[in-house]
């Protein structure tokens, strides 16, 4: 069984590296008016999110979508282990939602296979991410 899941966990992230090449990248104001893109919809708490951007200037924000993140010890381990990444600046965790999110430089490069593995090995599974672009002139 012990070999089993290092396995499991290794196929997953690629076939999920493979299969989100696109990335999706979104603009604050598409966010707020909580519309459904792609058929996906991207409604997170409003004041959270306000709250999470409040002093982020010139970043990206990413929303996570996570499939088994259903109580609080699922979202402190996600949380303890994004905050390990020198790369995210902020993080915030809606449990009742079952979203992430995460704010980066707008030079990073932020790929869903290490985001989703940073998921996986908590025990929960990525199954959509959003990528917001925050600029100074947006708000």
């Amino acid at each position: 069984m012990r070999k089993i899941i290092p396995i499991l966990i290794i196929f997953t992230s690629f076939s999920w590296a493979g299969s989100y090449e696109n990335k999706i990248y979104r603009s604050y104001n598409d966010y707020l008016d909580e519309r459904t893109i792609d058929g996906k919809n991207l409604a997170v708490n409003p004041e959270r999110f306000h709250r999470f951007i409040e002093n982020l200037t010139n970043s990206q924000v990413v929303i996570i979508n996570v499939k088994g993140m259903v109580c609080d010890f699922c979202a402190r381990g996600i949380e303890k282990t994004f905050k390990k990444d020198d790369k995210v600046k902020k993080i915030d965790i809606d449990l009742t939602k079952g979203k992430v999110l995460l704010a980066y430089s707008l030079e990073e490069i932020i790929d869903f296979a290490d985001v989703n593995q940073n998921i996986l090995i908590n025990g929960q599974n990525a199954v959509d991410m959003n990528i917001i672009t925050l600029n100074n002139n947006e708000r």
